[in-house]
């Protein structure tokens, strides 16, 4: 089974061909700048990276770009479209309407619709992308998988949130969590390397790159997780604030004479590390500015790997306990720095990591000591290959 994995965003496409047999990836890429006149896409086929330049309105006009790739004279992977057997396609919010994934009828386009209103960028991105596919490719069979939807498992006095009750009942404002894809595809895998899967294993993920999110997952189902309604909370993020205080946002609107919308273009794309170094957004950057002296630098860093040991400190009460700690994403994957700086916060919970192992650039090994009270390590994630996986497994079934 081929299984073409779709990832809608508001103005991009990102996309994954796989081949289910042996899980390889024949071809991905990126479509950026979609509606614009600037159209960019990034094509690959194994080491072969392809920059097209080609103006697209919509996402139908790249999904069809996209397809017109992998049957390419030049390097094309597949013969005919119809060697394309299902369509995995990433959607961001489920709401409580879902708990896994699902075959793509006309009933769950309209719930996922209904959700939109709780992720007003990403939800109908995702649509926009079921309807592209189902015109372009009548008949092939589609999957949703739902970034909230392995956080569904959460007790309710871990996602309620403190405020009227009503509100939770007529506009669903609760915890959901976002990154659960990963957070289920490393937690997995972690338990894999931990001997198997065991119903008191627990452990805490912690999914580091631009946006930043923790999981507490005991036998594999989550308890509690660090974003809430949006991913605006939790931990701070490249350029995202994490939790603060709400009375924050008055206190701007009335002294700096803002509008809402403009303290939350403030707290989303201005603040996090960013906010803090002045520097940039990007990690790397604050890294080499602190190295070089720079103290707001040095502070952002200091800030951001306190408040990420603070949470998995938190989630030892809500796991009774703690057996390992997981790094994954774009920083927790390549970040030894950060790796360290985290877990030097929690050496007075036995955490104890090989300072050399640390500075690998292996992308999945065990960073503890054999004397560490707590396991940690690093794994690569996997979104794409999780949307393939139960892509497949949904429409074998059909």
């Amino acid at each position: 089974m081929k299984v073409l994995v779709l990832n809608s965003g508001s103005s991009s496409l990102k996309y994954q061909l796989i081949d289910m047999s042996n899980e390889e990836v024949m071809a991905k890429g990126n479509f950026e700048r979609i509606g614009l006149d600037n159209s960019l896409l990034t094509h690959k086929v194994g080491d072969n990276k392809y920059k097209i330049e080609h103006p697209v309105k919509n996402h139908e006009e790249a999904i069809k770009f996209v397809l017109e790739q992998f049957t390419h004279p030049e390097y094309g992977v597949i013969r005919v479209l119809g060697e394309i057997d299902a369509v995995g396609h990433r959607l961001v919010h489920g709401g409580e309407k879902f708990s896994h994934s699902v075959i793509i009828t006309d009933e769950v386009v309209k719930q996922v619709k209904e959700c939109s209103s709780l992720a007003p960028l990403h939800n109908p991105a995702g649509i926009l992308g079921i309807e592209a596919c189902e015109r372009l490719m009548p008949g092939t069979p589609m999957v949703g998988v739902f970034d909230t939807a392995f956080h569904q498992t959460m007790p309710i006095e871990h996602y309620i949130y403190p405020i009227p009750y009503e509100y939770y009942e007529k506009y669903g404002i609760r915890k959901y969590g976002f990154h659960g894809t990963s957070h289920r595809f490393v937690s997995e895998r972690a338990a894999e390397l931990m001997g198997g899967q065991r119903p008191d294993l627990k452990m805490v993920t912690c999914h580091l790159g631009q946006g930043a999110s923790l999981a507490a997952i005991k036998g594999g189902k989550c308890l509690d997780t660090s974003m809430g309604l949006t991913p605006l909370a939790g931990v701070p993020m490249g350029t995202r604030c994490g939790d603060i205080d709400p009375a924050i946002v008055k206190y701007l609107m009335n002294t700096e004479n803002l509008t809402i919308d403009e303290v939350d273009n403030i707290l989303n794309k201005k603040s996090g590390a960013y906010g803090v170094s002045g520097v940039s957004p990007d990690f790397r950057d604050i890294e080499d500015a602190a190295a070089a002296g720079n103290k707001r630098a040095r502070l952002a860093l200091d800030n951001y790997n306190y408040l990420v040991a603070q949470y998995i400190a938190r989630y030892t009460v809500t796991l009774q306990g703690l057996d390992a700690i997981v790094f994954t994403a774009g920083l927790g994957e390549n970040a030894g720095t950060t790796r360290k700086g985290v877990c030097d916060n929690l050496k007075f919970m036995g955490v104890e990591i090989d300072e050399e192992k640390n500075k690998s650039r292996e992308r999945e090994l065990e960073l503890s000591t054999p004397n560490s009270k707590i396991r940690v390590f690093v794994v690569l994630t996997n979104e794409e290959l999780v949307i393939a996986r139960d892509t497949k497994e949904l429409v074998s079934k059909m």
